[in-house]
């Protein structure tokens, strides 16, 4: 029992799921979340003083770059799922482009492996939609599911066979997977490696249209009609893009979209300076590309912020902007990012931001997770909003630092992270004992999922 109980005080706890908004306690017993404790348990729980902080379910990422295996010289299972509880975030999934590609389930069943040993939050796995995600023959789709893959992607190769992702799209309903895709059509953006507009020009850059994103988020948008397939939009930059999911879904088509905070953020006037830091794909765009964005998160039409966290090792980011690679990491900074331009700015409360990195995730890739309620895991965040703290290679937990904010000051800062009930990340000693020694844990270990 001593090690078993939880105890958060004087907490400010928003679940958006539930329409929780209140200064309270929160209570666990063995990495569940319970109504209340008795005296008993009580006297001999781990207690967190959360005075002053905001208590809310653990973040969900649904869109993350871990690298293994093939490219740990970026990034690990063990240093990615760590950056991410630094993050807040208790839950992520991890995307397949690794080497070799996770389209097999023996692939899945070692990452799987790898990160019950290794990982402190719970680790998803997605599978590809095609073999080596080359685009051409489809991947056992029944046999990933089978091995516990939550969605399928060829994530940083979309699909360009209209007729392979239809085919696709039918085996994935029959297996109730949601299929994730990177909308670009590559006939439009071979050499691209900005957003096409004055900026490129001014520049002497290569530019990447819009319209090559809005062509395959439409033709995602009439295969999802005709199948009734749930595709989800990654990584969304383009305001018309943003509009024909909008008009789609108004028709009650089984699609859904995701937000960066690097796009939710910047524009490509970033790419001024040549700072290989702001070469992303998709790219960054336009001020009112930002805008249109931003209003299609808060009217729903863009469902979460997911981070498309991308570590490079420094030397690969150390080059002319031409042949730097695509990306950049995010999950360290995400939360504070999407703070300091909607919260903060007044353009939307923490309850609805909240949801975007929680349950509204959670039910893209149909996991229970994202909410406080009786009975649910104890996966939870604690942060500051008004905190504000430095970006610095020294305090990163990834690999790698191609972080646009890197030696930024930002505002909001994760105080906590737990999973199930044990603390996985601190950022101050928050513990206390009311009665009775404190137990440390240690981290919490990944569910086979």
């Amino acid at each position: 029992m001593k090690n078993s109980a939880l105890w958060i005080k004087n907490g400010r706890i928003i679940d958006p799921k539930n329409n929780r908004d209140e200064i309270a306690d929160l209570f666990a017993i063995n990495g569940t979340i319970v109504e209340s404790l008795s005296d008993e348990c009580k006297a001999f729980a781990t207690c967190i003083d959360a005075t002053g902080l905001v208590v809310c379910p653990g973040l969900i990422d649904v869109h993350v770059h871990l690298r293994e295996p093939g490219q740990t010289h970026k990034e690990d299972i063990a240093t990615g799922t760590q950056a991410a509880a630094a993050g807040g975030f208790t839950s992520i999934v991890c995307m397949p482009n690794t080497t070799p590609a996770i389209d097999n389930p023996s692939v899945v069943k070692a990452i799987q492996a790898t990160a019950k040993k290794h990982s402190p939050i719970n680790l998803y796995v997605s599978g590809t939609i095609t073999l080596n995600r080359e685009g051409k023959d489809l991947a056992p789709i029944g046999a990933l599911k089978d091995a516990g893959v939550v969605a399928i992607t060829d994530d940083g190769d979309c699909v360009q066979d209209n007729g392979v992702m239809r085919k696709a799209l039918e085996y994935a309903k029959m297996h109730d997977l949601v299929v994730m895709d990177h909308c670009q059509d590559m006939s439009l953006t071979q050499g691209s490696v900005m957003h096409e507009g004055e900026v490129s020009l001014r520049l002497g850059l290569t530019g990447w249209p819009s319209v090559a994103e809005d062509i395959i988020v439409s033709r995602n948008c009439l295969l999802s009609a005709t199948t009734g397939a749930h595709v989800h939009m990654q990584h969304i930059t383009a305001g018309s893009a943003v509009e024909i999911i909008r008009q789609a879904k108004k028709q009650g088509v089984n699609v859904t979209a995701e937000l960066t905070p690097h796009h939710l953020s910047l524009t490509d006037e970033s790419v001024g300076t040549f700072d290989t830091r702001f070469k992303m794909n998709p790219p960054l765009r336009t001020e009112k590309d930002r805008q249109e964005l931003i209003a299609g998160l808060l009217d729903g039409t863009l469902d979460i912020i997911a981070t498309d966290h991308a570590p490079h090792a420094p030397h690969e980011k150390d080059t002319d902007f031409d042949h730097a690679p695509f990306g950049l990491i995010g999950l360290e900074t995400s939360l504070a990012v999407c703070l300091e331009n909607l919260v903060h700015n007044e353009l939307c409360d923490l309850n609805t931001l909240i949801s975007k990195m929680t349950h509204e995730a959670a039910r893209i890739v149909k996991i229970d997770k994202g909410t406080l309620s009786t009975g649910a895991d104890a996966d939870i965040t604690l942060f500051d909003p008004q905190e504000a703290w430095v970006v610095s290679e020294q305090t990163s937990y990834s690999k790698s630092t191609n972080s646009p904010w890197m030696g930024e000051t930002l505002r909001g800062k994760i105080k906590q992270t737990i999973v199930a009930g044990k603390v996985v990340f601190s950022d101050t000693e928050l513990t206390q004992a009311p009665e009775a020694t404190i137990h440390h844990t240690e981290p919490a270990g990944n569910p086979s999922a």
